[in-house]
């Protein structure tokens, strides 16, 4: 190789080499940032017990996610009567905790479909990449896939909130990559929990939420609730024959 060409494909490769370790670098450092998933280990200790104590229903729907299904435990099997639910939320939690969790709130169960509520705080709080949620909400799709081939897979949109306005345009981005993963896939289903709360003039309702503007009051619920439903009672009702 000519001396002038060594010494121009030097600093080139150089440069190539220095973006690639930046690159790894700063991978590494958001990954190291990401909320360690065993802070939640006492909330899933508790739900094993529980089952102990009470073993759930096989050939159920496992609903599980972040603080709106947490606060929907005690309640979302009523709300979502007749179907037979498994309600495992556990609050503050990201879809990182979600895929890291998965056998233990969800696959252990065998459950005939799986309802996810995620997105909320990876938006709202902790600033993570739509490709990073997506990547792990792929991860968890196909993990189930894996374990339980024929199962439904129910992927709900971020819910608006006044205190989350700031980052609600993170939050939409989420969700339209969530119905392009729901639309490639016939086992997966995208349910809009989002629109039900939004008013005509295209703002998020005020009077959902408890005080913290955030959370949803029982108004809220309702709403939430009957959204879910309808989508559930479209395809999995013929499965509930076989419940038990």
């Amino acid at each position: 190789m000519p001396f002038a060409t060594r010494h121009f494909l030097s600093p080139l490769l150089g440069g190539l080499l220095l973006a690639i370790f930046s690159a790894q670098t700063l991978a590494q450092e958001f990954a190291q940032e990401l909320p360690d998933p065993s802070r939640f280990e006492a909330s899933i200790e508790a739900f094993e017990a529980q089952d102990k104590a009470s073993p759930p229903p096989a050939n159920a729907i496992v609903v599980t996610g972040s603080s709106s299904i947490m606060l929907w435990n005690a309640d979302a099997a009523a709300d979502l009567a007749p179907l037979t639910v498994i309600s495992r939320g556990f609050g503050g939690s990201i879809m990182n905790d979600a895929l890291h969790y998965l056998d233990r709130v969800a696959l252990n169960y065998k459950p005939r479909a799986v309802l996810l509520y995620e997105g909320d705080n990876d938006t709202g709080r902790n600033n993570i990449p739509t490709q990073m949620i997506i990547n792990q909400l792929e991860e968890i799709i196909a993990r189930i896939h894996a374990a339980l081939p024929e199962a439904r897979i129910y992927v709900l949109a971020v819910k608006p909130s006044v205190a989350r306005e700031a980052t609600w345009p993170a939050a939409l981005e989420v969700n339209k990559r969530y119905q392009a993963v729901a639309a490639a896939d016939p086992l997966i289903h995208y349910i809009d929990v989002a629109t039900p709360f939004m008013k005509a003039d295209g703002t998020v309702m005020t009077d959902i939420f408890r005080a913290d503007d955030l959370h949803l009051n029982d108004k809220g619920y309702d709403i939430w609730a009957a959204a879910i439903k309808e989508v559930l009672m479209k395809y999995e009702a013929q499965y509930e024959h076989s419940a038990h």
